[in-house]
Formats: structure tokens, sequence, C-alpha cells
């Protein structure tokens, strides 16, 4: 009985988002057919129940964050993605109205970013929602986009603006004002900003998940360069401009981000600039990569060095 529960759970609610490959949802495991001259781009990103998002955040803006966020690496990687794998630990207070909204609201990204359902797992939990993606992507092969090329003399780039999700989870636990939702709409719904990155315009990037800070760090370290940041050039929102100073500190460590955090050479500016306007976002230099061995510098107006407390989320 637990399996045929399982099966008509996926058959009401996942099989109209399974394509190509899939084999309809109805065997083990999927079949990808290969891509002469591209490689394969995998990534897998899982989210908790009052960890990434709260207890009554809409089902369709829980689904929505669950396959952006893997999608938001593949755009840091320059790769188009394709299909995903589902994980589904499900307790037993999410009933099938929940299902049928969260379904929905996979169904309305999977048409927006032409991507399909391939497979998955769905199992009971006894504790909070549990929800896993992996994700399925092609990059020409020799071209996707690493953390470890960062080179000395390139500008960093950031996509978008910085903090917004920040704030807006602050917003949506009603310890900050969001007087028209912006805040929290970027807490519930990031924007993998696909199309940006691609070499040989971008050198190194990665997507900011963890904190502005904390992922210059990361790439800092994998590339062995330092990176500098001039402060006054991380690009805010009015939203967090409005929400004051106070709040700068956590718009560079809190996290939730999901913009891209990238490196390329001075000469290639005009040309990212175009290619992130052609994707719908903006694009702002904010510092640069320096010769080093993985160290950060965060440097006010006067060029003088900033230290805050916490560089970042941290995962455990």
């Amino acid at each position: 009985m637990i399996a045929n529960g399982e099966f008509n759970f996926i058959a009401r609610h996942f099989r109209p988002l399974a394509g190509e490959g899939s084999l309809d949802l109805r065997d083990d495991a999927a079949l990808i057919p290969a891509r002469p001259g591209f490689e394969l781009v995998v990534s897998t990103d899982t989210i908790v129940e009052n960890v990434h998002f709260l207890s009554d955040d809409p089902a369709e803006t829980v689904s929505r964050k669950l396959l952006r966020v893997n999608l938001s690496d593949c755009a840091a990687m320059g790769a188009t993605p394709f299909g995903y794998f589902m994980n589904v630990c499900r307790p037993p207070d999410r009933d099938d109205r929940w299902f049928e909204s969260f379904a929905a609201g996979l169904a309305e990204d999977q048409q927006l970013f032409g991507i399909h359902l391939l497979g998955g797992d769905t199992t009971g939990i006894k504790g909070p929602l549990v929800l896993g993606v992996t994700i399925l992507a092609w990059a020409v092969a020799g071209k996707a986009i690493r953390r470890t090329t960062a080179k000395p003399g390139d500008n960093v780039w950031v996509t978008g603006t910085i903090g917004d999700a920040a704030l807006g989870l602050l917003a949506r636990r009603g310890e900050l004002p969001d007087p028209d939702g912006f805040l929290g709409s970027r807490y519930q719904l990031p924007q993998p900003r696909l199309g940006v990155a691609t070499a040989p315009i971008v050198h190194a990037g990665m997507d900011i998940s963890d904190g502005l800070l904390q992922d210059c760090g990361h790439l800092a370290s994998e590339s062995q360069v330092n990176i500098i940041i001039e402060s006054p050039l991380i690009p805010l929102s009015k939203q967090v401009k409005a929400a004051g100073a106070d709040y700068w500190p956590l718009c560079l460590t809190g996290g939730d981000d999901y913009e891209l955090l990238l490196t390329a050479p001075p000469q290639n500016a005009d040309a990212l600039r175009q290619q992130a306007a052609a994707a719908g976002t903006d694009i702002t230099r904010i510092g640069r990569v320096t010769a080093g061995t993985g160290e950060v510098q965060l440097l006010d107006a006067n060029g003088e060095a900033i230290e805050l407390a916490q560089r970042g989320w941290q995962h455990f």
C-alpha cells in the first residue's frame, strides 16, 4: 500500500512535469542522450523548511526557489540547463492541495526556463519538509566558468543588487517593514542570471549564496589570488538603502542573494555589460583581483580597510 501511495503521488503531481529522457517517470533512472561538443554540468542543492524557507511560504514559491537556486549554479558556470531530478521528503502535514500548488510552481518555472523533470525520489519523514534538486545542463566543451581561474588584473563584478534576500528574511518574519513586498519576494524567489557568464569574456565566477564577502573569499582561495572590494561600489536596492546603515553588514554577509560574482579583464567590460543587458540584468564593477593567496579586503570610500565580525553564512 505504501508503494502504491508513493507511485500515485508521483503520477498525480510530477508525471505531468516529465520530459525527454525521463521515461515518463516509470523506470528507475533517466536516459540522457550524449551531445557532441558539450560537457554535462551537474549540480545539486537541498533546501530545508525553516532553514531555507519558512513554513508559511506559499508552496509555489518554495518549489520555484528550489529550482532557481540550482539554476543559479548553472548560470555561474555559463551552462544551459535542460532537466532536473527532484527528491521530496514529505512530512504528514503537507497534503495533496499543498503539493498541487507546489507542482504548479514547478510547471511555471519549467516553461520560463525551458527545463523539465527527469526523475527523482519520494519518501516520508517525521520532521521538516526537505527538498532536493539535482540539475543537469550543457556547457560548451572546455568553456565552463570555474572558480579557479580568476587572474590578477581582473575586475570583480556582481549582477543585480546585494542584500535584498537577507533583509527579505527579516521582512518575512515581521522584523523589518517591507511596504512594497520587494524584499520578501527577493528572499522567496531568487532570479537566476542565466546567459551572463560566458568564456572568454569572463575568467572566473560563482553565484553568491553564502554572502558577498564569504563567496569572494571562496573565489579568491580557489584561484589563489586576492580580491579587493570597494564598498561604495556595491549595488544596493532602494529598499535596502531605505532600511538604513545598521543593516549594511548583514547585506554583505547574510547570503541568499543568488546573484553572480564574476571576474573579467578590463578590456571586456563593455562586452560584459552588453551581455548582462541582453540577459535582462544590471551588472556592476565592485573591485579588482590582485596577486595573492586567497585574501579579501573590504575598503571604505577613503581606501581604508573595513573589518566585519562575520563574513557570511555558515552551513554547520
